[in-house]
């Protein structure tokens, strides 16, 4: 069937008309925010924060549905399959860069299949290890390692997650040989690594805060440029010798793609709004996070250089999931 140039501008006109209809009511129903992870976790936490505020200042509510599973990619692939209309959106962490670098096969592009909303937050990881272990600085830890080639170990919450991923890079950088041992879920490595049957591990900020007053852990350095703001003592790998260390686990939104531009900007002004909130910072600050924002467009940016990144750790590392 052909279509005259006047057809087809006036079916182009209506579509981009009904496309504004929709932006200008927006929102006029609740809308889903799916966590691909489980309850509790430091994604679902902020989620949750950012849901409280959200709905109300914009005359609606925010659903959390947890969606746990294969890296977030049952969680995403949901999202990448729903109606670009602004209802359903999707809370990732920097392990939606990765999963496509481990699972033989994810179900979407994780960049071309969403539209990018904005970053949120950003959270050091914290390098700890068990006070019996014999190095009380980032260097002496490296040379222990080197000095015992595959016997002194470093935790995770499981193979591919963000921890392993934070080890892996370390293990390049400094040359270390430190050994892999992957858990299920990031408070059983901690328990582990109190208990001394592991000697270190790459930890969120939160997991650890309650373990280094008591001796019970001792921090070495934290994984991002900066020094984290609830550890301000505690120096970068970077300060401590590792150049060119410089990572986090960071939160964004993203929405599937096609989602129209108004819809976008109205949800990216919203959140710049209320996460200038003194309470809305407190509770990330208690969360151990901090808020780092973007455009979508820099978001877009920071989604390749991250897919880039990781891909690289990933390959040298040898890692491959089912």
């Amino acid at each position: 069937m052909k279509f005259s140039k006047r057809a087809l501008f006036l079916l182009l006109a209506g579509v981009l008309a009904h496309t504004s209809v929709l932006a200008q009511s927006y929102p006029n129903r609740p809308i889903k925010l799916i966590v691909p992870f489980g309850p509790g976790g430091f994604t679902d936490v902020v989620a949750r924060i950012l849901g409280q505020k959200l709905g109300p200042a914009m005359n609606t509510s925010f659903v959390i549905e947890n969606k746990p599973g294969a890296g977030s990619t049952i969680g995403m692939d949901l999202v990448a399959k729903s109606a670009p209309d602004g209802y359903t959106l999707g809370m990732i962490s920097s392990t939606h860069m990765i999963s496509p670098w481990i699972y033989k096969s994810v179900p979407y592009d994780p960049i071309k299949s969403f539209t990018p909303i904005g970053k949120l937050v950003d959270s050091a990881y914290v390098l700890v290890v068990n006070p019996k272990v014999p190095a009380s600085n980032v260097r002496e830890l490296v040379a222990l390692a080197k000095s015992r080639p595959e016997t002194i170990h470093f935790a995770s919450s499981g193979n591919g997650s963000t921890q392993h991923l934070m080890g892996g890079l370390f293990v390049a950088l400094s040359g270390a040989p430190m050994k892999h041992v992957p858990y299920r879920g990031s408070n059983l490595a901690t328990t582990d690594l109190i208990a001394g049957v592991v000697e270190s591990s790459f930890a969120g900020v939160t997991n650890v805060l309650p373990h280094l007053p008591t001796g019970k852990l001792r921090a070495l350095a934290v994984t991002t440029a900066q020094r984290a703001p609830q550890l301000p003592e505690v120096p970068t790998l970077q300060e401590a010798g590792i150049a060119g260390y410089d990572a986090s686990n960071w939160l964004a939104l993203l929405a599937p793609a096609g989602t129209p531009r108004e819809i976008v900007q109205r949800l990216n002004s919203e959140i710049v709004k209320l996460m200038a909130l003194p309470d809305v910072q407190k509770a990330l600050f208690d969360a151990g996070v901090q808020v780092s924002l973007s455009s979508p467009e820099a978001l877009t940016k920071l989604m390749q250089e991250e897919s880039a990144k990781w891909g690289k750790v990933v390959k040298d590392a040898g890692i491959r999931l089912e």
